[in-house]
């Protein structure tokens, strides 16, 4: 399974970015994120047939994320960014139909894009 992310870059403080990506396939999706010296963190996740949405407290309000089960693809919009969402994202695809908040709940993995909120 292929995942390839696109988006991200360097915003100001409550600027705001989109995050793509595209997989092989039709799966449960989600986004991740890591900061330096930080655990990855889940930050919103959405079912294989998108009806239902997941966001982590921190996002809530401020990220959407979506899927286009045509195009196999999930999008996270992000609005009002902080300089704590800086962070490298990850795209995460979960042969289950719900996926879930922990890493291992997700299958396939794509290379992370840099996120830099600057205050």
């Amino acid at each position: 399974v292929q995942l390839q992310a696109s988006g991200g870059g360097s915003v100001q403080a409550g600027g705001c970015l989109i995050l793509s990506c595209v997989a092989s396939g039709r799966y449960a999706m989600g986004w991740f994120r890591q900061a330096p010296g930080k655990e990855r963190e889940v930050v919103a996740h959405i079912t294989r047939n998108g009806g239902t949405t997941y966001y982590a407290d921190s996002v809530k309000g401020r990220f959407t994320i979506s899927k286009d089960n045509a195009k196999n693809a999930v999008a996270l919009q992000m609005n009002s960014l902080k300089p704590a969402d800086t962070a490298v994202y990850y795209c995460a695809a979960s042969r289950s139909i719900v996926g879930g908040t922990r890493s291992y709940d997700f299958d396939y993995w794509g290379q992370g894009t840099q996120v830099t909120v600057s205050s």
